[in-house]
């Protein structure tokens, strides 16, 4: 029994597997906290898909890039709920998960998430009869750059994300899904640790910490005013 969470953007959601099957999720894009929400969705979830937390046997979020605030909110509680029961707990990426959520078949897939300043953190996928392959790692590129790499790939390419309307807007010739399949969800992050659970990873939840990509604008600041100094 496999309990997701996703949490590094606006949206928050659960969903639960039992093996590679999806008994269900919950999803929710409000003004409450993701600290308000997460937890009571996880339970309610459990509940009525019959089951009870000490039935789930591992555990799965989202552990970046994405908001640091929503990321740190969905490592903590993966994490917690974990400890105490000595789960497994694997971090997958969120960009995949975003991937893996989409469901095309064939083409190219364009993960992308708003890093302001005219960036996105960006992974580019490529689909054949369905398997998600990588093309390039997690990264933070400039929407210049990525128009410029996109321009060589001669295939539909699918964008997803909250950055995905933006890249949209500003790369032409880009396939954007409707808007609710736009968003990541908890069904990405289980299929993503699915397949860590098939490589016979271990899932150490000491070892899991976020992947924010690049240093929060706080750490930057500081970071320019010690600078200043020398």
């Amino acid at each position: 029994m496999l309990l997701c969470f996703e949490t590094s953007a606006k949206a928050a959601s659960v969903a639960l597997f039992e093996g590679d099957t999806l008994l269900g999720e919950s999803y929710q894009l409000t003004a409450l906290t993701h600290s308000q929400t997460l937890m009571v969705m996880a339970q309610d979830l459990i509940r009525q898909c019959q089951r009870k937390p000490e039935d789930v046997t591992t555990v799965a979020v989202a552990a970046g890039p994405g908001s640091f605030t929503g990321v740190r909110i969905g490592v903590a509680a993966a994490k917690g709920f974990a400890w105490g029961a000595e789960l497994p707990c694997y971090g997958v990426s969120t960009l995949e998960a975003m991937a893996l959520g989409l469901g095309i078949h064939e083409g190219v897939i364009c993960a992308a998430m708003d890093a302001r300043r005219s960036q996105v953190y960006n992974g580019l996928f490529q689909v054949k009869n369905g398997e998600v392959s990588r093309i390039c790692e997690d990264r933070a590129i400039s929407l210049e750059d990525l128009a410029t790499e996109l321009k060589d790939i001669h295939q539909p390419v699918y964008l997803v994300g909250d950055g995905a309307a933006l890249c949209h807007r500003m790369i032409p010739g880009l396939i954007l899904p409707p808007q609710w399949r736009q968003h990541q969800r908890a069904v990405g992050v289980g299929l993503a640790a699915l397949k860590k659970i098939a490589a016979g990873e271990s899932g150490d939840s000491a070892a899991l910490v976020p992947n924010y990509l690049r240093l929060s604008q706080a750490e930057r600041e500081r970071l320019e005013r010690g600078l200043s100094l020398h």
